[in-house]
């Protein structure tokens, strides 16, 4: 056989190993149903079975009593605030934490790990502690609360108060799941756009915007999720008045006080419903963005 033959050159290349993905001898992970099965057992346990016991407890109530203490006005009303409340605390935690994140990936300046510190904060308080901090700023008495009743607004004991303390704890969730995305994006991509003769504009909405609208819908989900079932932080600033300040778990807290354990399941299931099928939306939304953004 010749030196330079394609059948001697194959053979002096040591080819990779394949892989056997689909083979019915290996797996990927080794003791993968021993694996599946512990992760089944401990979602049951721990996820599936307690939400369950919430369903079998408002049952028991029988549909009349179920929509009964589900469309009380005062149950009514909290939901309205909660939702309202969540959506909108996630909404400005979407905006100004694409901007905290952007800045903490794309600028150096003195203190930047100090801030970058920061942005944990909300998770490292404890929710009481959380509250009267933000009820103690907030009250008529309070540094910013007496510069802005002066001017005509009131914070504390409102629902503005709770769209505060919601998008003071959803914070962390937003720039923390924007900030790998950020770090991932080469700012090369952008200057040879812009070389090209793109605006800013156009650098944002054509590079910048697909990468980030997946990552941004997380933090949102994220932040949406952990404001419906807020309870330690907004409890103390909203002032908890009926038909005005209720948020949801706390009246689900007061039906307990009362030893009314199956109105509060039946508020609880509606909680439950709702925020899944508000999370699946969103999920589903992530995904077709995500696809789209490959497909382009």
């Amino acid at each position: 056989m010749k030196r330079g033959s394609p059948a001697s050159g194959s053979a002096g290349r040591a080819r990779p190993p394949r892989v056997p993905w689909r083979s019915s001898g290996n797996r990927v992970l080794p003791g993968f149903r021993l694996t599946l099965g512990l992760t089944i057992l401990y979602l049951t346990l721990l996820v599936l079975l307690p939400l369950s016991m919430l369903a079998l407890k408002s049952v028991t109530l029988g549909w009349d009593g179920f929509w009964s203490a589900v469309s009380a006005p005062r149950v009514m009303a909290s939901y309205r605030l909660s939702f309202g409340a969540a959506f909108a605390g996630a909404a400005l935690n979407g905006l100004f934490g694409t901007v905290v994140a952007w800045v903490l990936v794309r600028y150096r300046f003195p203190g930047r790990r100090v801030a970058d510190a920061l942005v944990d904060m909300p998770l490292a308080l404890p929710t009481a502690v959380a509250g009267i901090a933000l009820t103690a700023l907030f009250s008529s008495n309070g540094w910013i609360g007496r510069p802005l009743e002066a001017a005509g607004l009131r914070v504390a004991f409102t629902p503005l108060g709770v769209v505060v303390a919601l998008t003071f704890i959803g914070l962390p969730f937003v720039v923390r799941t924007l900030q790998p995305v950020l770090e991932s994006l080469d700012p090369e991509v952008e200057e040879a756009a812009a070389s090209l003769g793109a605006g800013r504009w156009q650098i944002f909405r054509r590079v910048l915007l697909p990468a980030l609208v997946p990552a941004w819908l997380t933090g949102f989900a994220l932040a949406l999720a952990r404001a419906l079932g807020e309870y330690g932080s907004v409890v103390f600033i909203s002032g908890n008045m009926p038909m005005k300040t209720e948020i949801a778990p706390f009246v689900i807290m007061s039906k307990l006080d009362q030893y009314d354990v199956a109105g509060a399941t039946a508020i609880a299931v509606v909680l439950l419903v709702t925020s899944f099928a508000l999370l699946a939306g969103i999920n589903v939304l992530q995904a077709w963005t995500a696809r789209r953004g490959l497909a382009g």
